[in-house]
């Protein structure tokens, strides 16, 4: 989600904090490999959407929103 002059914010319900990482994600029952849908997280959140995801079996991997930022996990 995007509010403010393209500073992107956190999906997770609630809050409101500017994203610092994008969440890549996708369904396999439902998405073919190349379909890839991505959030956007806090810092404080990064690891709970992730953990989210990965619990339903879902390939995910996190990016630095910003590419001088620490490597993807």
């Amino acid at each position: 989600m995007i509010v403010d002059d393209a500073v992107p914010v956190c999906s997770r319900a609630g809050c409101r904090a500017p994203a610092s990482w994008r969440i890549d994600w996708r369904n396999p029952r439902i998405h073919a490999p190349d379909r890839v849908k991505s959030w956007t997280a806090c810092e404080e959140h990064r690891a709970f959407l992730s953990e989210y995801l990965s619990a339903r079996n879902f390939p995910v991997a996190s990016v630095p929103l910003d590419p001088d930022a620490e490597s993807a996990t």
